[in-house]
């Protein structure tokens, strides 16, 4: 069969293993791959393959003296040092396994025929493929030079083919279709899938330009891809990678159902105007701020619902709120709980404040929901509307604090 019609069908744990091989024993693996029928298993787990497409998806050339020296270092390196080491989810954690995928090759000088027998325990990643396996076009990686250009173009195009399969079938909502074709993976699992861990380490810089840029770079020029990426930072480390995959020709993903969520850092969280709300209330300190795990859990648990609240109603109604609250609170265990409660039954009541308002409709009332709150003395002096001295000795305390955190801030 010509090398434009042969596809590749691989079982997504296999996808997502690492390959522990340089890229010409790599590539020599994905052609031997795409010679196995799915359907109707090889006898013996023995595929035979031509030299002659061999070299040629090598991009070997005729007048190339060197490529059986290349051909048989290859198969040395792919026997004696290459393997896949494959992790499953088991249980409470992982299994691994280390498999060497192709362990004995034949060939004769006089004859175009090359003999390969798989491993027994790689077969199952290659043969029983129901459900979570992925399949895409030899030629897909014959242009690929470099190994982790390989690995990753197999891996977004893994979670792309779940996006067009999901996209004609259903089962999966905007978001979801989104996530799909823009996948996010997290540093170290870059890291582990191209067997880089002890590669391009101190700055992030190298690791980018040859691990994620030029195979990037590969991977538009050579596949039916346009892929484009997206660093995410917590605090100043880089830690996760967000790819955009389309098709030539095609744009990506973008509409109102589908926008990605951005991912909040402790940064973020910390320079959010309602934590400095909540410092000026008294309910955070300055220790609490430097707390990724709590600022993280209010940025994400707390803060979007305090976004819906001002916009129903107002930042002034949100700070008197937070200042009744901690005029009402003692021994907080947990301020995300906490806040979350206080929100949602402050809520109840001005929607019930409100229905009465319409009940009642009395003439002179101004419009605007009714406060029955009581506001602190340092919140305003009813009637007066003056600030009491213990208002604002304590305004310059919530000064004092919030000039303080911004320095640190900064």
């Amino acid at each position: 069969m010509e090398l434009e019609k042969k596809k590749i069908v691989e079982h997504n744990d296999l996808i997502m293993s690492s390959a522990k091989m340089d890229t010409v024993p790599l590539k020599f693996f994905e052609l031997a791959v795409s010679e196995i029928d799915t359907f109707n298993p090889p006898k013996d787990n023995t595929i035979y393959l031509s030299k002659r497409d061999m070299f040629k998806f090598l991009n070997a050339k005729d007048n190339d003296n060197d490529k059986y020296h290349r051909f048989k270092q290859a198969i040395s390196k792919m026997q004696k040092q290459a393997f896949f080491e494959i992790r499953e989810e088991k249980g409470k954690g992982f299994v691994f396994r280390n498999i060497v995928p192709i362990p004995y090759v034949e060939w004769k000088s006089y004859s175009d025929e090359v003999k390969i027998r798989f491993d027994v325990e790689i077969m199952p990643y290659l043969t029983e493929l129901k459900t979570n396996f992925t399949q895409f076009a030899l030629t897909d990686i014959q242009g690929l030079n470099s190994k982790h250009s390989i690995i990753i173009y197999k891996w977004l195009n893994m979670n792309y083919n779940q996006f067009e399969y999901y996209k004609k079938n259903g089962n999966r909502d905007g978001q979801q279709l989104y996530n799909l074709c823009n996948p996010i993976i997290e540093v170290d699992e870059l890291r582990w899938l191209t067997n880089t861990q002890k590669e391009y380490v101190g700055r992030f810089t190298n690791f980018e330009i040859y691990v994620i840029k030029k195979p990037i770079k590969e991977i538009n020029k050579y596949t039916r891809f346009n892929v484009s990426y997206d660093k995410i930072r917590e605090g100043r480390k880089i830690t996760k990678i967000q790819f955009h995959i389309s098709l030539k020709g095609e744009k990506t993903i973008e509409n109102s159902s589908s926008k990605p969520k951005k991912v909040v850092t402790l940064a973020d969280a910390q320079q959010s105007p309602y934590s400095q709300l909540l410092i000026g209330a008294f309910l955070l300190q300055i220790s609490d701020v430097q707390d990724e795990k709590l600022m993280l859990s209010l940025a994400a648990k707390i803060y979007p619902k305090y976004d819906e609240f001002v916009e129903k109603y107002s930042l002034d109604i949100l700070k008197k709120h937070l200042e009744y609250v901690k005029a009402h609170s003692t021994n907080i265990k947990d301020l995300v709980t906490y806040l979350d409660n206080a929100l949602e039954n402050y809520q109840k009541r001005l929607v019930g404040q409100e229905k009465d308002n319409k009940e009642s409709k009395p003439k002179n009332r101004k419009k605007g929901v009714i406060q029955k709150e009581k506001i602190p003395d340092y919140i305003s002096n009813p009637g007066k509307n003056k600030l009491t001295q213990k208002g604002i000795e304590d305004s310059k305390a919530a000064d004092e604090l919030l000039a303080k955190i911004n320095g640190d801030l900064k």
